[in-house]
C-alpha cells in the first residue's frame, strides 16, 4: 500500500480547476505531518493553510514552477492550485532553520503522501523569496517560510521513465503534455 502511495505522490504541475480543497482538508493533512517523528521531539514546524482565493493569489506568483521546462511558465493558467500549505519554522521553538531541515522533509512527504490517499496531488516549491512571502502573509518575524506545497486534483500525466543512455536527469514533456521524470535504476543506488 505505501509503495502505491509513492507511485501517485509525483511533482504535478497541473490541477483540475473544478476540485476545490476546504480548510478541514487542509488541517487532516497537516494533522498527519504533526504525528511525524521530530528531532529531539522539538516539533519546530508551523503551517499556513490557504485554500480561498485571495491567499492563493497572493502566494501564486510568488512561486516558480517546473525549473527545467522555463519555456512553459507553469503552471498554466487554467491548471492554478487550489490550495498551499506553507510550512515555516518557528524560531521561539528552534531558532535555526537549518536544524529543522529533516523535518521539513519529513512533513512535507507525509503530506503529499496523505494527499495521494485523498485522491489530491501536489508539488514541493522551494524556489520562493522567504522574506517577500512572510511580507505577503504578514507573518510576524518569528515564522520563516522553509517550503511551500501546492495542492490539488491532478490534472496531468506524470509517467516514471528510466534514465536514457546519455544519463540526463532533466524532467520533460511530450507533444501531449505528458510529463516524463526519468529514475535512476535500484541497482545504481545500491552501494553493495
Amino acid at each position: 500500500m505505501i509503495r502505491e502511495l509513492v507511485l501517485k505522490n509525483r511533482s504535478y504541475r497541473g490541477y483540475d480547476p473544478s476540485r476545490r480543497i476546504t480548510r478541514e482538508e487542509l488541517e487532516t493533512l497537516v494533522d498527519c505531518a504533526r504525528l511525524t517523528p521530530s528531532g529531539g521531539n522539538l516539533q519546530p514546524l508551523r503551517y499556513y493553510l490557504a485554500w480561498e482565493q485571495p491567499q492563493l493569489d497572493l502566494i501564486q506568483p510568488l512561486t516558480r514552477w517546473g525549473a527545467a521546462l522555463p519555456e512553459r511558465h507553469l503552471p498554466d493558467a487554467d491548471k492554478l492550485p487550489a490550495a498551499f500549505i506553507v510550512i515555516c519554522q518557528e524560531t521561539r521553538w528552534v531558532p535555526n532553520p537549518a536544524a529543522s531541515q529533516r523535518e521539513v522533509g519529513i512533513a512535507a512527504q507525509t503530506i503529499l503522501l496523505a494527499a495521494a490517499e485523498a485522491g489530491l496531488g501536489g508539488l514541493m516549491i522551494g524556489n520562493f523569496n522567504a522574506e517577500k512571502l512572510a511580507e505577503a502573509l504578514q507573518l510576524p518575524d518569528h515564522l520563516i517560510p522553509q517550503l511551500v506545497i501546492a495542492l490539488g486534483k491532478p490534472a496531468e500525466t506524470v509517467v516514471l521513465t528510466d534514465v536514457g543512455p546519455d544519463g540526463s536527469l532533466k524532467y520533460y514533456r511530450d507533444a501531449q503534455d505528458v510529463h516524463y521524470v526519468p529514475k535512476r535504476s535500484l541497482d545504481d543506488l545500491l552501494i553493495n
